[in-house]
């Protein structure tokens, strides 16, 4: 059966594991974000790198204003720092595409909806490919988490 996994459930879920899994037993989350909303596009970024340290393989798809992330001339919510720490949300996000080797995509038809190419992206994000994007979905062992 899919697993759909809320913030909290995944938050409890990371908080419970004791060691990372290893390499063939190691989950993997699908984290998955439309939120236009700064702060919940931070919590969305803490709780993958949480996943990821405590063992998962994230990708991260962004869709819709979260999208907005992923552009080299991001808005200034998405850059702006937030307390405690002072991480943006497309701060995190790189540092989680940098440290961790996450995958970070686009929806399909948000670069053609925006007016803009590929080029417009920061490095290393590229728009998602549908099928390969269902394929992951429905994988028995992905967990999506979803904002």
């Amino acid at each position: 059966m899919k697993h759909f996994l809320t913030a909290a459930v995944l938050a409890a879920t990371v908080a419970g594991v004791a060691a990372p899994a290893m390499a063939e037993d190691q989950p993997k989350l699908l984290t998955m974000l439309t939120a236009p909303d700064a702060q919940t596009q931070l919590m969305a970024m803490v709780l993958t790198m949480n996943a990821v340290q405590a063992g998962a393989k994230a990708q991260i798809l962004l869709c819709g204003p979260a999208a907005d992330m992923a552009l080299k001339d991001a808005p200034a919510s998405t850059t702006a720092p937030q307390a405690p720490k002072g991480m943006s949300p497309q701060g995190l996000m790189k540092t989680i595409m940098e440290k961790t080797g996450t995958k970070v995509e686009v929806c399909a038809i948000y670069l053609p909806n925006k007016g803009v190419g590929p080029d417009a992206l920061l490095d290393g994000i590229t728009a998602a490919k549908p099928p390969a994007v269902a394929a992951e979905m429905i994988d028995d062992d992905t967990k999506i988490m979803s904002f």
